[in-house]
């Protein structure tokens, strides 16, 4: 009995036991990341964020058919104005384009956490038994989506930096101007095969929308049979909205409805300039 005491007595041959006790917990935020749930939730919340700014951005866009407008003692193209507005957000509180990168930020920082949540999550499925859904419908919408959502996802990213070489750094886009938008998208949209590639990215767009849509839903717990009619009615309303808005414009310019005109636009330079003519004569 007293061998059995001192043996219960004794102090841990090792640092294990107090080791284990001690291990430091990952903040919440971090914690949750970690599993498949909380990756679900980035995705539905990043995904969120990226719809709001496609529809914006389209919306924005649109500005290009309201053509040339009187801005002071100007006539500048209205989608112009519109651009050098989001470059003047919170101006004077802020400097000129803190807020617009500051957006740009935000935006950056969700496509880099959409882009890892699905990365993870892929690879969690690859290791997780397979579960089966709920209902025929369920399976079929998400066998087409878990096909399509990677390809799609992967060409509109490719999209993404082709935009953004052509339309905002003017790398790839032949006549480009800076901060001039009207002039920069007619330059690049009137090239045939562009046009073709943003027709064909935006319907791979608005696919990847329709089914990220419906599954940020699922995401969020709004997974319900009186639902689920209601949510495939706003995934088709937000993809066909978003599509039938972007592939109108290289259509537009194409078509000669949206057509730079060098002549027609006056800045505010040139017009007191012809006011300073005019009054000399």
């Amino acid at each position: 009995m007293a061998s059995m005491a001192q043996t219960l007595s004794r102090s841990p041959v090792s640092g294990t036991a107090v080791a284990a006790g001690a291990v430091k917990r990952k903040p919440f935020l971090l914690d949750l990341y970690g599993t498949a749930v909380g990756k679900k939730y980035v995705m539905a919340i990043t995904g969120l964020i990226g719809i709001g700014f496609v529809i914006t951005h389209m919306i924005g866009n649109l500005k290009m058919y309201l053509g040339l407008v009187n801005e002071g003692d100007a006539r500048v193209y209205d989608i112009d104005v519109y651009g050098e507005f989001l470059r003047e957000l919170l101006v004077p509180l802020l400097p000129r384009t803190y807020l617009l990168w500051g957006l740009r930020l935000v935006l950056i920082g969700a496509l880099l956490l959409h882009l890892h949540a699905a990365w993870s999550l892929t690879q969690l499925n690859r290791k997780a038994r397979s579960v089966k859904y709920q209902s025929s419908r369920d399976y079929q919408i998400a066998n087409f989506a878990s096909r399509s959502m990677r390809y799609t996802g992967l060409i509109v990213l490719a999209f993404l930096a082709w935009h953004l070489a052509d339309l905002t750094w003017g790398w790839v886009n032949p006549d480009f101007v800076r901060g001039a938008a009207y002039r920069n998208i007619d330059a690049s949209l009137s090239r045939i095969p562009v046009a073709a590639l943003y027709i064909v990215a935006n319907v791979l767009l608005g696919i990847h929308l329709f089914h990220g849509t419906w599954s940020l839903f699922q995401s969020l717990g709004v997974n319900s049979p009186r639902f689920n009619l209601w949510r495939k009615a706003a995934a088709a309303g937000v993809a066909t909205i978003i599509v039938a808005g972007n592939v109108s414009f290289p259509i537009a310019v194409l078509a000669g409805v949206v057509e730079y005109d060098p002549d027609a636009e006056i800045t505010h330079e040139e017009a007191h300039d012809d006011e300073a003519t005019e009054a000399g004569e």
